[in-house]
């Protein structure tokens, strides 16, 4: 079989891995696989086109890997529910610190979650917002 038909089945079976994966990882070999694939054309030597493959796919995936993943990475959309951090409510239900409590925050009820104990009808100031749990502290003073 005639090297240039290895790399082509080589750059098919990488191609498909990544359309399985997703993981960015072997679209760097699928590319050193065709500058092997055209070097295959220019010297018959086995060593040169696998050393030429093997070490541009590792350089690729070192250098622009990190950099693409960084650019591809979703961000995180703010929701109107993020208004609500820095203000302050009153707890309805006790806090402790591995049992959550509820807190009423601008006119709703929120399970909230907090360092130390907290005791109902305190008052408290929305820290964080951690899924559908509010991270708060009791507001000094109170």
């Amino acid at each position: 079989m005639e090297q240039w038909i290895v790399w082509l089945i080589i750059i098919v079976i990488l191609t498909f891995l990544e359309m399985i994966t997703v993981g960015l990882t072997t679209i760097w070999f699928v590319f050193s696989g065709i500058v092997a694939l055209v070097i295959s054309f220019f010297t018959d030597n086995y060593l040169i086109q696998f050393g030429v493959f093997v070490i541009l796919g590792v350089i690729l995936l070192v250098t622009t890997r990190p950099l693409l993943q960084k650019l591809l990475k979703h961000k995180n959309e703010a929701t109107n529910a993020d208004r609500i951090i820095g203000m302050e409510g009153i707890v309805t239900e006790k806090i402790t610190k591995n049992t959550p409590g509820e807190v009423k925050v601008d006119g709703k009820r929120w399970t909230a979650v907090a360092d130390k104990v907290i005791k109902e009808n305190s008052v408290v100031e929305v820290l964080e917002i951690n899924g559908v749990k509010l991270k708060v502290e009791k507001v000094e003073g109170e």
